[in-house]
């Protein structure tokens, strides 16, 4: 089971991975801990992650980028109007209101929506992670802003499901901080809780939480956010500032221009990470547009006062979550910074001065969410024992539940009117569990919607739900108990419905036999036992009611003072009792803005065939670059190492061929399948491997007749020797093994002959690979003979003790007791003395085993 942790982040991502010494974050192909959240497509693929970024430059148009902030966002949200001004790709407005990005692929242009793309940045984190542990990869824990809506997380977890992940949970990003900030702390409070601010200024957004903190556990008491205030705002404002700059100065309008504008943000990036560390900083662009290089130069001051408009949105959230929190300035004991935007030292400025204290970075600014959420997947998983740690995450929207229901109206008497109620809170625990009763006499609709959509920018509805069909037994209206349920990925759905009816269970009349007082109450007893459990596990519910009424429910006897019941007499019926009948109440579903199950597995298609034409461009590529590779390398060794293996007319016939496979490539060549470049490779080694063989075979030749040479005068040395331990072995089988030496050791001088006989460049008639057989064969035949083991000598009789003596007690490898003490024949006699156990161990060592 995989244990994984994913920072989706806006610019870039992160995977973090559980191991037996902790958490590690995974290295990229590049050895890089960051990969961009890249998808570029070209003409015969796409390119993901840091293939994507390397052609961002030149096909910006096909390279789409900012993928968090599309997602589950409709087409007129004004923030992402905002945001598509700047974005070079192009996106329009689908048929149900959301956005869809258009893209040339595969020879024609495309559309794709944000989840799809969303999929395919997770297709290349959950390969990197793949490629690090050598395993699958398909259980993980995923990172998500506080601020995502109903519909956003549910996008996350349709495009987990198209990379084929199954999160675990979707964890705050936050949280998932806290989480990596509290679990290694070992000097926390037992009974006094910690109070610690998380200030996450990342790419896009900023995130506020505040978390308490006890020996073993979280809290989250607080949520804040501004979904549009981060790193890329500053980057922004130095773009605008330059933009202007050269269009006075050089007479150039980058916004004409998408590769300008490309190469310009880029540059106001790096600008903005220099002057975090430097008071001023110079900006110098090659031939930005018209073949012009621009130059500029621009102080910290100067940035800092352009930027007062992005700087005074800062406190807002600050002064938010303290504010819901319950707390007070003084009482955050600590304010931790993280995020790649949080580097702007007028940000770290307004923090101190906002807490008075000054802000720490004790944990990796980009790292730190990945961490957590590999934590988180750790905690969840059975695959590791973690650390105790409880985690209490809370949910920052109000959510509400919404139906007609009956209400008095003075002039048309009853009429439906919209009712609606609060079910959970803004900071209401996750996950959570909530149950509503409804009275109801057929089918019935709920809406779950946001209470304040104040802060969210979102539409109010997030689904509807129909409760139904059924119908009462009665005809009347029935009891519906509807659970509504906020699950680990902040996802609000009704979980099931029940009806609930009451119903009388009547007792049959029982003629009791004549039995004696004693034996007839414990009948009685045992014949109230059934219905009194039955009426227990049905007394949960409010209305019904339990069987406490009937006489003797409780211990199943008579009470006390009453007659035992008398021979021959009837027993009356008891009571009807009533019991609640549960039946299931199907509930569908509606999700505005949400992708039906269908749509989720033809996109999980459609990422299956691009994921397979993607590996066969790639498989293409390097069969393509094994005929590119194997042209250079032969054609250098023709005149180099394998010049004394060839002909000067073999090797101008090569080289030719070489030279028109390599024109080939760069000419029709260029775009072929992979069938094609391995016949073209194929081709050329037909002229290529005899040459190769030959000098291969030169330079193994001489080690492998060495070999043989020592195998065969060791077998012969062997039988002609006086050393004693051959003494067992018959003169005719030593035989046997010289005239096995004196055949091989001709076959080898006769080959070697004719061998040397042959020029270099002709086909050897001596080859390593038979040379290597010969000793084998050699060796098969004289190694059974030679290492024959000796015949074991006959063991020594043992003399005959005197008459009339008793056998004497031996010492035993197995102790100083007897092993016969106890083994009297009953009569007091014991067993004779045991052969020596150390008589067998006397034969000689088998001969040959040296």
């Amino acid at each position: 089971m995989s244990v994984v942790g994913f920072d989706l982040g806006n610019e870039s991502c992160v995977v973090a991975v559980a191991r037996q010494r902790g958490i590690d974050v995974v290295l990229n192909d590049e050895s890089k801990r960051e990969t961009p959240a890249i998808v570029s497509f070209g003409e015969k693929q796409r390119f993901l992650g840091i293939a994507g970024a390397a052609s961002s430059m030149m096909n910006p148009k096909n390279t789409i980028s900012q993928i968090k902030r599309l997602i589950g966002r409709q087409f007129s949200d004004p923030e992402l109007q905002r945001d598509l001004k700047a974005l070079p790709f192009a996106i329009t407005e689908g048929p149900d209101g959301y956005p869809l990005i258009n893209a040339w692929y595969l020879g024609e242009m495309r559309t794709f929506t944000p989840t799809q793309l969303l999929a395919m940045v997770l297709s290349d984190m959950k390969s990197i992670a793949e490629k690090n542990l050598n395993t699958a990869v398909v259980d993980c824990c995923i990172g998500i802003p506080v601020y995502f809506t109903d519909l956003q997380r549910r996008a996350v977890l349709d495009a987990a499901t198209i990379a084929g992940l199954h999160p675990l949970r979707l964890f705050h990003e936050t949280t998932a901080t806290a989480l990596a900030y509290g679990i290694y702390k070992t000097d926390l409070p037992e009974n006094d809780q910690l109070n610690v601010a998380f200030v996450d200024i990342g790419h896009a957004s900023m995130q506020v939480c505040i978390a308490a903190f006890k020996k073993g556990q979280l809290k989250i008491l607080s949520h804040s956010f501004d979904r549009s205030l981060g790193g890329r705002d500053f980057d922004e404002v130095l773009f605008q500032h330059f933009a202007q700059k050269f269009k006075e100065e050089y007479k150039i309008d980058v916004f004409q221009n998408a590769k300008a504008c490309l190469r310009l943000r880029t540059g106001g990036e790096k600008l903005k990470k220099v002057l975090s560390a430097n008071p001023e900083a110079p900006l110098n662009i090659e031939c930005l547009m018209e073949e012009k290089d621009v130059r500029g130069f621009i102080k910290r001051e100067e940035f800092e006062k352009i930027s007062i408009p992005i700087l005074e949105r800062v406190r807002k959230p600050l002064a938010k979550a303290v504010s819901e929190a319950g707390l007070t300035v003084d009482s955050i004991h600590a304010v931790e910074v993280i995020g790649s935007g949080s580097r702007v030292p007028a940000i770290i400025r307004i923090l101190t001065e906002f807490f008075g204290k000054e802000p720490r970075r004790t944990m990796n600014a980009s790292e730190c969410v990945a961490k957590g959420c590999a934590l988180q997947c750790a905690i969840l998983s059975p695959t590791f024992k973690v650390r105790e740690f409880q985690v209490n995450e809370s949910f920052p929207f109000p959510i509400a539940l919404s139906w007609k229901g009956a209400a008095p109206d003075a002039q048309n008497g009853v009429v439906d009117n919209q009712q609606s109620t609060v079910v959970f809170p803004k900071g209401n625990p996750i996950p959570s569990t909530k149950a509503l009763t409804f009275y109801r006499s057929g089918t019935f609709t709920i809406d779950v919607q946001y209470a304040d959509v104040s802060e969210l920018q979102a539409p109010a509805k997030i689904s509807t739900y129909t409760i139904g069909p059924f119908q009462s037994t009665k005809g009347e209206r029935a009891k519906v108990k509807v659970k509504v349920r906020l699950n680990l990925h902040g996802i609000v759905s009704i979980e099931s419905a029940t009806l609930l009816e009451e119903e009388e269970i009547e007792v049959p009349v029982v003629k009791e036999p004549t039995k004696d007082a004693n034996k007839m109450d414990t009948d009685e007893a045992s014949s109230n036992a059934a219905p009194i459990a039955t009426t227990e596990s049905d007394a949960n519910m409010q209305d019904a009611k339990g069987a406490t009424d009937v006489p003797g429910a409780e211990n199943g006897a008579p009470e006390s003072g009453e007659k035992p019941v008398q021979m021959e007499t009837d027993v009356k019926p008891e009571a009807p009792k009533k019991k609640v009948k549960k039946t299931n109440i199907p509930v569908s579903e509606h999700i505005y803005g949400g992708m039906a199950a269908g749509d989720v597995q033809k996109a999980v298609e459609k990422e299956f065939e691009m994921a397979l034409q993607d590996r066969v461009m790639e498989e293409t590529k390097d069969k393509k670059n094994a005929v590119e590779a194997y042209v250079y390398d032969m054609r250098n060794k023709l005149h180099d190492k394998y010049q004394e293996f060839v002909i000067n007319s073999e090797r101008e016939d090569f080289t030719a061929k070489l030279q028109e496979v390599e024109d080939w490539l760069y000419e029709e060549g260029e775009d072929e399948t992979k069938g094609v470049y391995i016949a073209k490779l194929d081709e050329l080694k037909k002229q290529g491997d005899p040459i190769e063989e030959r000098y291969k075979e030169h330079n193994e030749r001489g080690s492998v007749i060495d070999q043989l040479g020592y195998c065969i005068n060791s077998y012969r040395e062997a039988a002609m020797s006086n050393d004693p331990k051959f003494d067992h072995i018959e003169l005719t089988e030593k035989q046997k093994v010289l005239n096995e030496c004196v055949e091989a050791e001709a076959w080898l001088r006769e080959k070697q002959q004719r061998q040397e006989q042959l020029p270099k460049y002709a086909n050897p008639v001596l080859l390593s690979a038979d040379v290597r057989k010969k000793a084998e064969a050699i060796d098969r035949f004289c190694r059974p003979i030679m290492m024959k083991p000796k015949p074991a000598k006959p063991a020594s009789p043992e003399p005959a003790p005197p008459q009339g003596s008793e056998p004497q007690p031996q010492d035993s490898d197995y102790g100083t007791t007897n092993p016969y003490e106890h083994a009297d024949a009953g009569n007091g006699e014991k067993p004779p003395a045991a052969t020596e156990p150390m008589e067998t161990e006397k034969s000689e060592t088998a001969p040959g085993a040296a």
